[in-house]
């Protein structure tokens, strides 16, 4: 097995377990570089994180390495959560509670979620493009997830999902949300329609977080209590 770092996080994984391209993007050091650098700019010393979309756990590491956070992360496909409990497990994150299935707005139900070859292309999306399999998934209501477990930041890469789960949900608590824009699975004119629904929930967005497609809003005056320097990697 190959024993890989990326952005300091210990990733045993070997070439078969992910698509090419995936092991290009881990081996040059390209995967997820941006949301690497960036989520240091949301989290803070004893956040209490929800992360949807896992991945392989190269962000979720990366969080879990912040003194005092804790991190409930969601990750819808199972090979995928299989490989993401792996890496966190080589990194002995002890304080990273890791699910295999889905958090949605609304009464839970049972809703399709589309495998792909290229494990960050999975998603509900039928029409986003060729697919191995379908697979059902039951779904748990976000809003009761957050406040049970007295979540404060929001963390998100689901592939599109956000425009729905942002427009529909309350987000009781959360003071951060950073998430990965896909405009190009629905344009302008779904980020218009995601700012609108987070300012209606008292968010603005946050350029001191911000860059390109990773963008964080905030309700908080200020951004930091610490200095971003010791904890976000290097490039």
């Amino acid at each position: 097995m190959d024993l890989l770092t990326v952005h300091g996080i210990t990733v045993p994984l070997t070439p078969d377990e992910v698509s090419p391209a995936i092991w290009r993007a881990l081996t040059s050091g390209s995967y997820e570089a941006k949301e690497a650098k960036w989520v240091f700019k949301a989290v803070r010393l004893n956040d209490r994180v929800l992360e949807l979309g896992t991945g392989i756990g190269v962000i979720t590491s990366l969080i879990a390495k912040v003194p005092g956070v804790r991190v409930w992360s969601f990750e819808a496909n199972p090979s995928t959560a299989a490989l993401a409990h792996r890496v966190i497990n080589a990194n002995n994150l002890g304080n990273v509670v890791l699910s295999q299935g889905l958090l949605a707005a609304g009464e839970p139900r049972t809703v399709p979620f589309y495998v792909r070859q290229d494990l960050w292309m999975s998603s509900m999306d039928k029409n986003q493009g060729p697919y191995q399999r379908e697979i059902s998934l039951a779904s748990t209501n976000i809003d009761s997830f957050i406040a049970d477990h007295a979540i404060n930041v929001l963390v998100m890469d689901i592939e599109g999902a956000e425009r729905d789960l942002l427009g529909r949900s309350e987000l009781p608590g959360i003071e951060r949300v950073f998430l990965e824009l896909h405009d190009h699975l629905y344009g302008l004119p779904g980020i218009r329609e995601i700012t609108q629904a987070l300012a209606a929930k008292g968010f603005a967005y946050d350029p001191r977080g911000s860059n390109g497609p990773c963008v964080l809003f905030s309700k908080e005056q200020g951004l930091r209590e610490y200095e971003p320097e010791a904890f976000e990697t290097k490039d």
